[in-house]
């Protein structure tokens, strides 16, 4: 179950402005990037379900997150069906996020007052999302259907919109500013968060200054 409230997650999603997206089958190592996130500042963070018995990784994780990151809200990404949105909840997934918008997975998750951001390549799509009680709606792949133009033109005909952007968002002041004026609610970010090299030689230090600079920049650009 979870143990965040759907309101508590989208809070926290907004208020910092950046979710950490990541995967690794090793669980000591997921639990140390998730945390430095923590250490870094980060309170949302997306756990992709992109490897075999990637649920028990979560499972694990979901655990340890209550032990030494109480404040962290941690979510399950790469959701693509019920049957998957509906193994996570029961884990104790706080939010569910996915690459695409699948109807059903917006019931399973609405049933259970569980945050359900799909991903979407249209204004159209968007609109279908929130139709069907998706409050944030993640624009995906941010890089490739738009950029930050997309987000700003969409924003001025739809102005209550939510989004979050995942997909060519990058921790750089140049990078995360344009997204920010542009209107998103929140980045997602992933490889060039937590690069091969960095986590290859441990360096749980330079995740939290990384993650701590990013949402500096976003809170910079907020004001």
């Amino acid at each position: 179950m979870a143990k965040f409230s759907k309101i508590e997650v989208i809070s926290a999603m907004a208020s910092t402005g950046m979710v950490p997206v990541f995967y690794n089958k090793d669980i000591e190592i997921s639990k140390n990037v998730l945390k430095a996130c923590y250490d870094g500042g980060v309170r949302a963070f997306e756990f992709t379900n992109r490897g075999d018995l990637a649920h028990e990784v979560f499972c694990d994780l979901i655990k340890f997150a209550a032990k030494e990151c109480p404040e962290m809200i941690l979510g399950v990404g790469s959701v693509v069906d019920a049957g998957t949105a509906s193994l996570y909840i029961q884990l104790g997934a706080n939010f569910v996020v996915g690459p695409l918008f699948n109807p059903d997975v917006a019931k399973v998750c609405n049933r259970r007052l569980i945050p359900y951001t799909p991903g979407c390549g249209s204004v159209t799509e968007v609109g279908f999302a929130q139709e069907a009680g998706c409050d944030l709606c993640k624009i995906f792949p941010a890089g490739n259907v738009g950029g930050p133009s997309f987000v700003k033109n969409m924003m001025a005909p739809m102005p209550w919109s939510m989004l979050m952007v995942t997909g060519a968002v990058e921790p750089t002041e140049e990078n995360l500013s344009a997204w920010v004026k542009a209107g998103v609610t929140c980045v997602g970010m992933g490889s060039k968060l937590f690069p091969s090299d960095v986590i290859a030689a441990k360096n749980w230090g330079a995740v939290s200054d990384k993650c701590r600079e990013s949402l500096a920049i976003i809170a910079k650009y907020r004001k």
